[in-house]
């Protein structure tokens, strides 16, 4: 389990750093959009460049995951990037879903091996203050 772990913290955090980075740099080359709903969230994405916020809070965490440091909060800032890249995939460009899946995947095992830092989270009633 613990090379599944490192594998898959430096998968994810690499993934995430390189697209992130690649929102600033653009050093992937950007195919044309298909017309339709993507075309256009794209455009408000980039016109408003509220890209750039996505591209920071892929690029710290994946550092994060890189050096191995604030493992949880990294997971913690990348869930609803996750969720987000899910539903672009899911409702608007299909042909990413399997690296959307992957990264999910990917995800998961991270959480499975620091989910003792997300106890809190998931407590039904606040403890009372002491």
């Amino acid at each position: 389990m613990r090379i599944a772990y490192l594998i898959a913290r430096l998968l994810l955090g690499l993934v995430m750093l390189v697209f992130g980075a690649n929102v600033y740099l653009q050093f992937m080359p950007a195919g044309p959009l298909p017309p339709g709903p993507l075309a256009e969230f794209t455009h408000a994405l980039l016109s408003s460049h509220y890209i750039y916020a996505i591209g920071i809070f892929q690029v710290v965490p994946g550092i994060l995951l890189l050096v191995n440091r604030y493992v949880p909060l990294a997971l913690a800032l990348l869930a609803p990037v996750i969720v987000n890249i899910c539903f672009i995939h899911i409702f608007m460009a299909p042909m990413g879903l399997p690296l959307a899946a992957v990264v999910v995947i990917l995800w998961l095992i991270l959480f499975y091996r620091v989910r003792g830092a997300f106890h809190g989270v998931f407590l039904q009633n606040a403890p009372e203050p002491i």
